[in-house]
């Protein structure tokens, strides 16, 4: 039995989503309500100008509220209030780089955060499940060549990678403490993390993300500059690592405590690219003169230059694979950008989203 994501399953779902105005959580917001379910979304507002969220005006098909995850009180009060059958967190202050400059910030987000998540879900009446995403960086990283399994051990020499590891530590704590496994018929809630790659696609506008460096030196007619050409990282479009989160929520609900753990969500190893050949795609499918360089500055702070992820249980127990190409990813990917610069209005690009995972896979590959 596949648990891919259907109209027959998420039809009439309440479902909470945490991050909702960021770019991944936005995406998801389409997504969820395309499929049927009732979203309520909590998250800050938008960190960049323009933003996916506002875009697609994902704030005009879920139940939008603002807010902090570390502020414990008022996020209580909207998840009672809403009374989520599902919660997908996928709030976070994101960025590796960024961490550097606030470490503290990023571990009072990423780490208290996520326990104020798990603690607003615990006595919720309704709930069966909740995903809580972390990242591939999560493991401790010794840049060896071979993929991350979920078993390796966790870790974080930078400040968000270790705060991703302390949210999955979190996390289990939680399961454990008070929806343990052995207990799962008197709570009847399943606990599981999410660890996706590198994503990408329409509608992000992050700093310091290769992607969205990228579009904004293409539309001004920029040249790229790289800082770590050879860097290998698994890349994958956004609509493959929000397959893989559906994916396994629906498990959750329908297969139960064998769920409850950590899962890989990573592109094949036939796709793995290295930043510039990512790159050379991206300038290949804008055209236009679109160029790049490289040059790796002396005093750049310390990032992983080789990880990998292997996705070989959510292969075989969730029957999850990429659909996605990176050529037909980044293909997608800049339609969707040339597409917001003409103009194209919210039910467009929303379209442009959600068809990504809702259509047969002999569609989604004609995107790029």
């Amino acid at each position: 039995m596949g648990f891919e994501p259907t109209i027959d399953f998420w039809s009439g779902k309440r479902v909470l989503v945490t991050g909702h105005t960021g770019f991944k959580g936005a995406w998801l917001t389409c997504l969820l309500h395309e499929l049927g379910a009732n979203v309520c979304g909590y998250s800050l507002p938008p960190e960049t100008t323009p933003s996916a969220f506002d875009a697609m005006e994902v704030a005009a098909i879920c139940d939008h509220h603002l807010g902090d995850i570390r502020d414990l009180s008022k996020l209580k009060q909207v998840f009672q209030d809403f009374d989520p059958e599902i919660v997908l967190h996928l709030a976070a202050q994101p960025l590796v780089r960024l961490s550097y400059e606030i470490p503290l910030e990023t571990f009072d987000v990423n780490v208290l955060g996520t326990a104020n998540v798990l603690e607003a879900c615990r006595g919720l009446q309704s709930l069966q499940a909740a995903v809580m995403v972390t990242t591939d960086k999560c493991y401790e990283n010794r840049e060896w060549d071979w993929s991350y399994r979920e078993t390796d051990p966790l870790g974080g020499k930078d400040p968000y990678s270790a705060s991703k590891a302390c949210a999955e530590i979190v996390t289990s704590s939680y399961r454990d403490s008070y929806f343990p496994t052995d207990r799962f018929q008197q709570h009847g809630v399943v606990v599981a993390s999410a660890r996706a790659g590198n994503v990408f696609g329409g509608g992000d506008w992050a700093k310091d993300r290769l992607i969205p460096d990228c579009i904004r030196a293409f539309t001004a007619g920029d040249e790229v500059v790289l800082r770590m050409p050879s860097s290998v990282r698994p890349w994958q479009h956004v609509a493959d690592a929000l397959s893989g989160y559906l994916t396994l929520a629906r498990a959750c609900v329908e297969g139960g405590v064998d769920f409850a753990r950590g899962w890989n969500f990573g592109p094949p190893a036939e796709q793995l690219l290295t930043t510039e050949e990512l790159v050379r795609l991206t300038a290949v499918a804008w055209g236009d003169g679109a160029a790049y360089r490289c040059d790796p500055p002396q005093d750049m702070p310390r990032e992983a230059g080789l990880l990998l992820l292997d996705s070989g249980l959510a292969a075989r127990a969730l029957r999850w694979s990429p659909r996605l190409t990176m050529e037909a990813g980044v293909g997608h990917t800049v339609a969707w950008h040339k597409a917001h610069v003409d103009r194209a209005d919210a039910a467009t690009l929303r379209a442009m989203a959600t068809e990504t995972i809702l259509s047969a896979p002999q569609r989604i590959l004609k995107c790029a």
